[in-house]
């Protein structure tokens, strides 16, 4: 990595105390970026924002309103947002029966976490005359996943909102992709490593899986959804488009 490759840049990570959340926040860092940690967890994420000589806020993604206070943060305390990388997320854990609230809480922090960050982020990006949005998807957002279906459909959401919004957008410079890595070494897959296991999956670094983030941020393309998948090179989904309709007689 370069290390003025961010210079000048100011980014803000959801989800940021651990993980890849906390990973990507070090890489920015890194590369030059002043960095803002935005995680419910204090305690971790204002170490990670110690460590990076960034900022941390305490952040709920589920409340429009904790969101839009991490932008404002973001911009008072380094004059404005470049790059806006909205990983937080929660998975249901398996199937241990259906339970409303717990339903609700993954929709509310993967769906509602990425719409707020994208509102939230907009107005910023755009007193900057453009910017990045990555939107941390998931490899479960691009194909079925039948031991956690509603962590599935959160993901492909995010996948769909991305699609259909970044057109929208592009005009004014701001590029928004989804970001969809298969299964990570991080403590999000506590629940699926028998799964995963038995089934023989591999299980990639947390580094490959933010090697592969930076080649979104490299990327001139929007409107994209990028997996990652053990052993081979990031890149876009191509998606299929149903027949065309047939005309009315």
């Amino acid at each position: 990595m370069n290390d003025e490759a961010y210079r000048d840049k100011v980014a803000l990570v959801t989800g940021a105390a651990h993980g890849i959340g906390a990973a990507v926040a070090r890489r920015l860092a890194g590369g030059g970026a002043r960095v803002v940690v935005a995680d419910l967890d204090a305690e971790a994420g204002a170490a990670v924002a110690d460590e990076i000589g960034g900022l941390f806020v305490l952040c709920d993604v589920r409340e429009a309103g904790d969101t839009a206070d991490a932008v404002e943060a973001t911009v008072e305390e380094f004059g404005g947002l470049d790059i806006a990388c909205l990983n937080a997320g929660v998975v249901t854990g398996g199937d241990g029966g259906f339970d409303v609230e717990h339903y609700r809480q993954v929709f509310a922090v993967n769906v509602d976490g990425v719409v707020y960050g994208v509102q939230a982020a907009l107005p910023a990006l755009r007193a900057r005359g453009g910017g990045r949005i990555v939107a941390v998807a998931s490899l479960a957002g691009l194909v079925p996943v039948p031991f956690d279906p509603f962590y599935g459909a959160s993901k492909a959401a995010v996948v769909n909102y991305v699609r259909s919004l970044a057109p929208l957008i592009a005009h004014e410079g701001i590029r928004l992709n989804a970001f969809c890595p298969s299964f990570t070494d991080t403590t999000a897959i506590d629940g699926f490593r028998g799964f995963i296991r038995d089934a023989g999956l591999p299980v990639m670094e947390v580094m490959t899986v933010v090697d592969a983030f930076e080649s979104v941020l490299a990327s001139p393309g929007t409107g994209e959804a990028w997996y990652v998948q053990s052993g081979r090179p990031s890149e876009p989904m191509a998606f299929a488009s149903p027949p065309d309709p047939v005309p009315a007689a």
